[in-house]
């Protein structure tokens, strides 16, 4: 019954929302140190998301966007889950490739864009890549995290019993770690989308981050809105699937406490 009282909840809370949006964009509330002045009122967005739902142009943003984030995300997943399972069982490996790797991590994603067109022979491998750095350092932490929360006594008592490196690797480090590693493949899910507008400064004709980038420079501010409630959707929905992916690749865990 728990669960039949959540959706009531949160439908309300999103109703809230959306009214102080009509009515502070209807009176053009003004508090100083934030306005909404020029903040189009949420039928103003749904007019243009309707515009953009029916124009030629939503089949072409929507593939480029996902194009690139999945390049990147799929790239960052593969390489951030070997280096985690390396980094968190090696010390050596520790010693030698974290230290630069957290140099890296604090450089934000429009920091690499320069960068990023200097090393990529086109634009489409840039944005893929700077997409690749925002998923790559929470799936790699978050390995790194499960593999050094694995119980030490398991890995003894696997060992005593005649399993080699592999074979603990396979039973008991990964099962382990999967669900911290399930956690971090869905905050990268979420950072790619977030370096999504980003990456797409750099293109000049698809994609939602595009779409809403050249709204802001036409001063359209509907479609700024529809640009970044898409985002928020299509990041929503992606890292759901990851989150529903991971559940049903690790049933042995549960979280017995209630939500």
């Amino acid at each position: 019954m728990t669960h039949f009282y959540r959706w009531p909840l949160r439908f309300a809370s999103l109703a809230a929302c959306l009214l102080f949006w009509q009515l502070a964009a209807t009176t053009r509330l003004d508090l100083g140190l934030l306005t909404f002045t020029y903040v189009p009122t949420p039928s103003a967005v749904l007019g243009a998301a309707w515009q953009l739902l029916h124009s030629s142009q939503l089949l072409a943003h929507l593939t480029s966007s996902l194009g690139r984030v999945f390049a990147g995300y799929l790239s960052a997943a593969a390489i951030g889950v070997v280096l985690g399972l390396a980094i968190g069982r090696s010390k050596w490996a520790e010693a030698s490739l974290l230290p630069p790797l957290e140099v890296l991590r604090p450089i934000p994603a429009v920091a690499w864009i320069p960068l990023a067109i200097l090393m990529f022979p086109s634009s489409e491998l840039s944005m893929v890549f700077i997409t690749f750095t925002g998923a790559l350092f929470p799936i790699l932490l978050n390995t790194i995290h499960g593999v050094e929360g694995v119980d030490p006594r398991l890995i003894a008592s696997a060992r005593s019993l005649g399993a080699g490196r592999l074979a603990i690797l396979r039973e008991v480090i990964l099962p382990g770690a999967a669900p911290s590693i399930v956690t971090g493949l869905a905050i990268g899910m979420g950072t790619s989308w977030f370096c999504l507008v980003t990456a797409e400064m750099i293109s000049g004709q698809f994609g939602i981050g595009y779409y809403t980038w050249e709204s802001y420079t036409i001063q359209n501010y509907p479609d700024i809105l529809v640009g970044m409630l898409l985002i928020g959707l299509l990041g929503m929905a992606s890292s759901g699937l990851v989150k529903r992916l991971g559940s049903l690749a690790t049933p042995w865990y549960r979280s017995g406490a209630p939500r």
